[in-house]
């Protein structure tokens, strides 16, 4: 979707593919090389009206070919400017959330710009400050940076933005979420007054319009997607089970080989690193990233996992817009996210370039309120895979009941059981395999958590305004 503004005209009846779209010579020639043959709708709407200097603001999901979208009409630029800089100047910046995600951007920049004389740096946390300031030093055409030593490098003076005419932020949304949005304020400021900005996010809460009003210069809107939407590509589900439970439930699944190269998220340091260890102790082996890594250790992980020397990557969610790996076939979150809008960047991970992919999400009762909201983002409830926590009869009417987190009416509910019969009959398996996972969920009961428990235990003063309840009557 576009806005009046939306896409400038041209004549390239003639022309086909990227061509088309204005990308020319030895840039072009890069990306048919690096098998970018056909634009993608992100980069089909985005580039012409970048390669006619108009700011964007892109809204698109996870894996849909932002980073092409913006990268090659700023090298296209670049390149035709000669290889003259200042020291200590970046001509375009390219501000990422996460350590990963700007290497990943770095990456792909590198592979479209093969044979073409432009020059880019990383600058991050989490690795040495000297060998970065040393890189910028002569100064650079593209710098990829995390706002944060980005920062650092500006205040102490051995970095300059004022030559800086292309001013790029992936995946706003995740900046905003991780603290960042002061930092890409300052940012933004120090950078060329008459600069290119394009903003890309994959959902739009209000403070991202509003940041985008502050920074864009009558920008076109790009959306090639509904907002907060996963790829359609990939097929969906839950597992009901317990905290407890879900150790078990993993392994069980880790043991189908359809599952050949899967991420497993979870909502903390802590918990990244215990799955981890429950999985090697059930004899997987596993690799581990998240924000306590160095990112020496964070990069190799990552690479691990890419050649396929594990088969089995565990991370949190500063990860989850930061891996692209090719071929990955299942996401399973361990924990449901805190922010519903990280579940569409988790699942995005798998069912990339047009490949299918499965995700799994195994739900505590606890975990009730965070499915729902992950359901309204994406507009669809999720089938049911499995459910381990005692349902009802499959097959019963659904109009009984009109929410399947609706409390448990009796006794015999809570205990998981109906006239006898153990929830599931007789349609047991674990439902994981791809070739398994089909309409039919394999356990398609209601979920039944356990009554509630009281707000208030004892008489804590604390609890009570500092007064002690008044006594019952006898």
């Amino acid at each position: 979707m576009t806005n009046e503004n939306t896409l400038p005209g041209s004549n390239t009846a003639e022309l086909t593919g990227f061509a088309a779209l204005g990308i020319t010579g030895a840039l072009l020639k890069a990306t048919h090389t690096a098998g970018f043959t056909e634009p993608k709708p992100i980069q089909a709407q985005a580039i012409p009206p970048q390669m006619e200097g108009r700011d964007i603001f892109g809204i698109a999901q996870t894996g849909s070919g932002k980073t092409a979208a913006f990268a090659l009409p700023i090298l296209s630029k670049i390149i035709a400017l000669g290889t003259k800089r200042r020291p200590k100047t970046a001509r375009a910046l390219i501000l990422a959330p996460t350590r990963e995600l700007a290497v990943q951007i770095e990456d792909t920049i590198k592979i479209l710009a093969k044979g073409a004389h432009v020059s880019t740096a990383l600058v991050l946390g989490g690795v040495s400050r000297f060998s970065q300031v040393k890189k910028v030093a002569p100064g650079v055409d593209i710098l990829i940076a995390t706002p944060g030593r980005l920062t650092d490098l500006v205040r102490e003076g051995d970095l300059m933005l004022a030559d800086t005419k292309w001013l790029v932020l992936d995946e706003g949304d995740r900046m905003l979420d991780m603290g960042f949005i002061n930092d890409v304020k300052r940012i933004a400021k120090a950078t060329a007054p008459d600069r290119q900005t394009v903003l890309f996010s994959a959902t739009m809460p209000n403070e991202i319009a509003e940041l985008a009003k502050g920074l864009l210069k009558n920008p076109i809107r790009v959306e090639v997607a509904p907002q907060s939407t996963a790829a359609a590509e990939i097929v969906q589900g839950v597992v009901f089970a317990r905290t407890k439970q879900k150790r078990q439930v993993l392994s069980t699944m880790l043991a189908d080989e359809a599952m050949k190269s899967v991420i497993i998220f979870s909502r903390t340091k802590h918990g990244a690193d215990r799955v981890t260890k429950d999985l090697e102790r059930d004899g997987f082996k596993a690799a581990v990233i998240h924000g306590n890594k160095s990112q020496n250790a964070r990069q190799k992980a990552l690479n691990d996992f890419r050649d396929g020397s594990v088969r089995i990557l565990v991370a949190t969610d500063i990860a989850a817009r930061g891996i692209d790996v090719p071929g990955i076939s299942h996401v399973v979150n361990f924990d449901l996210p805190d922010e519903a809008e990280s579940y569409v960047h988790r699942i995005g991970r798998t069912g990339r370039n047009g490949m299918d992919g499965i995700a799994i999400t195994l739900c505590d009762p606890s975990e009730n309120s965070k499915l729902r909201q992950v359901e309204r983002i994406i507009r669809t409830k999720l089938p049911i895979v499995a459910d381990h926590l005692g349902s009802p009869d499959p097959q019963r009417n659904p109009a009984e009941k009109n929410e399947r987190f609706e409390p448990a009416n009796d006794r015999n509910d809570r205990n998981g059981r109906r006239d006898g019969r153990r929830p599931g009959g007789e349609n047991k398996g674990n439902g994981f395999g791809k070739k398994r996972f089909g309409d039919k969920p394999a356990f398609a009961g209601e979920r039944k958590p356990e009554g509630a428990k009281p707000a208030f235990k004892g008489n804590n003063k604390r609890r009570f305004g500092g007064k002690r309840p008044a006594a019952r009557a006898a």
